[in-house]
């Protein structure tokens, strides 16, 4: 039988949850914290029902959320945070109240809280906003039984796990803001319900992994993201983690190779979904098949109107305290039902000329090009109702010329695919988590079309 209730947390009072350069913060610290934050909101702000967490910080975005939890007030977390989205958010959800870190007093505390709270499985502690890679972000449900059980199945999945009490917890170390699903499941639930310490020290430059291995003792795991990970590699430090842990975007596997051979260590990858969490990893040298967390299971769907996929299927995911989520990834099921394969998205899927490609593919072979960083492909929306249409290219590349690289895209692309420009760019106008969002692409695409962004070269047609 499910659950009706699931704890807070899941750590013993003495154990650390969260450190950085000046602390180490035990499960009972954080407890009397996330009580008196609370406490502080249901007193000065009643009328509140949902609350905006822009706590830059990890800690204490960990903080506010277990206090919004305990109010029973309902998070928003969206990765866009500028005043204006964060207006439009507040509009969007009457009552919302923005808080960050200047909110919370965090050497303000009571006496250490002992008493750990259990919460109803179906109640709803969060809404996710998605970060609108595919177009206009939606906004996702989240529920208490829904996020404990994906820690769980992760934790299993990736050893986080201690046979014996007195043996050194796991160290996470992450470059993903706690407001992306991924970064918020990793960083800031795993440490309440698995025998990790999530680092909260500073993370902006390369320069802070290497201080932030240093300073970690134990056993480290690295939560990145395929373009963090790519800016990370080299130097190598001098103390690798243990294993690095990637998402937000298929890593490349000479990536992933070099990684592996010159840090000393292990890359696995988490596949999911905003709608659904994490559902899936791999080793991404063991091969191209993911397999899906304990208790999930996938099942094929029929294709809607409009929709076309030269190969593989649609399916939805069912998970546990999770609705059952249609995916936009296009996968190949394998006869046990437990792993599957990635053959693209569903809106990435271009047409031309009779043929069909994949942007996301298209994009790997581009940055996979010898001296280029970074690449993506970008179709108009227009794309099939206009004849002559093409597609279009940047790539940043800071040793090469636009020509070059065009041609040796030449001899890897069909050449319907050739995109009509390519430009080059000092850097892609990538989020938090390294992703593209369409917005910003056709931004860059209007730029392009004013006037070059950068060098530039074109195909004929």
């Amino acid at each position: 039988m499910t659950a009706s209730r699931e704890p807070l947390l899941e750590r013993a009072p003495d154990a650390i949850l969260f450190r950085d350069r000046q602390r180490a913060v035990t499960a009972s610290r954080f407890l009397a914290e996330a009580a008196r934050a609370s406490a502080r909101l249901a007193e000065r702000h009643p009328d509140a029902t949902h609350v905006v967490n822009l706590c830059q910080d990890r800690y204490r975005f960990a903080v506010l959320f277990a206090a919004c939890v305990l109010a029973e007030r309902i998070s928003l977390l969206s990765g866009a945070q500028g005043s204006r989205a964060v207006a439009e958010l507040c509009a969007r959800y009457a009552g919302a109240l923005p808080l960050g870190d200047d909110w919370l007093d965090a050497e303000a505390i009571g006496p250490q809280h002992q008493t750990i709270p259990s919460i109803a499985c179906d109640r709803i502690v969060a809404i996710v906003l998605t970060s609108g890679s595919t177009g206009e972000p939606s906004a996702t449900v989240k529920r208490w039984g829904e996020l404990v059980a994906r820690s769980r199945s992760a934790a299993s999945r990736f050893g986080f796990v201690s046979s014996m009490p007195e043996e050194a917890p796991y160290e996470l170390i992450g470059t993903v803001p706690p407001h992306h699903m991924y970064g918020f499941e990793t960083t800031v639930l795993l440490p309440l319900h698995a025998p990790v310490v999530s680092w909260c020290g500073p993370f902006f430059y390369p320069a802070d992994l290497r201080l932030a291995l240093e300073q970690v003792p134990g056993r480290c795991t690295l939560v990145t993201t395929p373009v963090h990970l790519r800016s990370l590699r080299e130097p190598a430090p001098a103390r690798s983690p243990q294993q690095v842990i990637s998402a937000t975007a298929p890593l490349d596997p000479g990536l992933a190779d070099g990684v592996e051979a010159e840090w000393t260590t292990r890359v696995l990858e988490i596949f999911g979904a905003t709608e659904v969490g994490s559902i899936a990893s791999r080793r991404t040298m063991a091969g191209p098949d993911w397999e899906l967390y304990p208790g999930v299971s996938m099942v094929p769907e029929p294709l809607a109107g409009g929709e076309a996929v030269a190969e593989g299927q649609i399916a939805s995911v069912q998970a546990p305290f999770a609705s059952l989520t249609r995916l936009s990834d296009i996968v190949e099921l394998a006869p046990d039902g437990r792993r599957f394969r990635l053959l693209g998205r569903i809106g990435d899927l271009v047409k031309l000329g009779g043929r069909r490609a994949s942007l996301a593919g298209l994009s790997r072979v581009l940055a996979g090009l010898p001296g280029v960083e970074d690449g993506v492909f970008l179709a108009p929306d227009d794309l099939e109702r206009r004849p002559g249409a093409r597609l279009f290219a940047f790539a940043v590349a800071p040793a090469r010329d636009a020509a070059g690289v065009l041609e040796d895209l030449r001899s890897m692309v069909d050449p319907v695919f050739l995109p009509r420009r390519l430009v080059l760019c000092d850097s892609l106008p990538r989020n938090a988590t390294g992703k593209l969002t369409r917005a910003t692409l056709l931004g860059l695409l209007d730029r392009a079309q004013d006037g070059p962004v950068g060098a530039e070269a074109q195909t004929d047609g």
